[in-house]
């Protein structure tokens, strides 16, 4: 009998383990996960018209590859640093579908992709024309003043009476404020303009907003505007989403569009978003697309270095290369200039 018994088990103990792992593996929990990506060489998915290929040397896209987290990844993140899980509540708004995540995720690297192109452009004194339609409203913060008046697609055209054309405007127009204040909102909504009253608030404790930030409660606001480009240049990401590819993105196509090989035979990786007046910003996953890069074999990383703070992603990715010792240098980067400057420097 007891020969029977085990004979029992071990003919069933692979069904038996496979069915228990594929439990594991589709029951989602509150997180998502993120680990190193790609280092996509962007000559590949940009080109300018007209522009000539110069031999050796590539600029990369650095990448993270996140998705929703199950028991086996959470276990795994337990072994490794840049293996991270993400509370759901820091990436998604509350009952937003995985379809509508996405596609706010591709929308900011559109708009990165277009700012990118008006960076580069305008810095090697390019064709740029423009035709503004206002700021367009995507995403309402649920429990700050701006759902009160506010809805999905209504354009922003004035605040306090001055005009606005871009998203960077309107966050600096509303930079300075207190809670209890109230702006005066000129919006075009269904072809019709009207004027809204619209208080600030603090953020709600989940988006782990600075403690003393105020705001309306509009977020990821896109300049609406037709932009044209001379020379014509063609960005093909495929499903990559979010807008840390700005700095990148503007390197690559100011290369394309200039005399000379920017890159002087080297790999540079890098990050950062980028915003029309050249300056770049904050990321996350910095630690991650370091690895990314060491992996590619990059020879430099561009990081962010925003005005030298403590817990920059410079430092980030600092301290990232010294752990997995890469002999890839970490360059700290404020503006585009100073990563053209660098680059011209090799």
């Amino acid at each position: 009998m007891k020969q029977t018994k085990q004979s029992n088990w071990i003919k069933w103990r692979w069904p038996i383990l496979i069915i228990l792992l594929l439990g594991l593996y589709f029951t989602p929990l509150p997180y998502y996960y993120s680990q190193p990506g790609d280092a996509l060489v962007l000559d590949d998915v940009i080109s300018v018209d007209g522009a000539s290929e110069e031999a050796g040397g590539s600029f990369m896209l650095t990448t993270i590859r996140m998705g929703k987290a199950n028991p086996i990844f959470y276990a795994w993140a337990q072994f490794s640093p840049y293996r991270i899980l993400h509370p759901e509540s820091q990436l998604r708004f509350e009952d937003e579908t995985d379809e509508e995540y996405q596609h706010r995720q591709l929308m900011m690297m559109t708009d990165s992709q277009e700012v990118a192109k008006i960076v580069a452009y305008e810095q090697a004194n390019k064709e740029v024309s423009y035709e503004y339609f206002g700021v367009l409203v995507t995403v309402l913060i649920e429990g700050m003043p701006a759902i009160e008046v506010l809805e999905q697609g209504d354009r922003i055209q004035q605040v306090n009476g001055e005009s606005i054309r871009t998203a960077d405007e309107l966050i600096d127009r509303l930079t300075g404020y207190e809670k209890g204040d109230n702006v005066t909102l000129t919006i075009e909504r269904e072809g019709e303009l009207m004027e809204v009253t619209v208080g600030f608030s603090h953020f709600p404790e989940e988006m782990n907003a600075p403690s003393d930030r105020v705001g309306i409660g509009i977020q990821a606001p896109v300049t609406d505007r037709e932009v044209t480009f001379n020379p014509d240049v063609h960005i093909d990401t495929s499903q990559i989403g979010g807008p840390s590819a700005g700095l990148m993105f503007s390197l690559e196509i100011y290369d394309q569009l200039t005399d000379g090989n920017l890159t002087k035979g080297y790999l540079v990786a890098g990050t950062g978003t980028i915003r029309e007046d050249g300056t770049v910003g904050r990321i996350g996953g910095a630690a991650q697309k370091v690895v990314a890069a060491d992996r590619a074999g990059a020879d430099y990383f561009l990081a962010p270095f925003e005005d030298g703070a403590d817990d920059s992603n410079y430092n980030e990715a600092v301290l990232a290369a010294e752990d997995i010792g890469t002999d890839m240098e970490i360059i700290p980067i404020n503006r585009f200039e100073e990563a053209i400057e660098f680059l011209e420097s090799l």
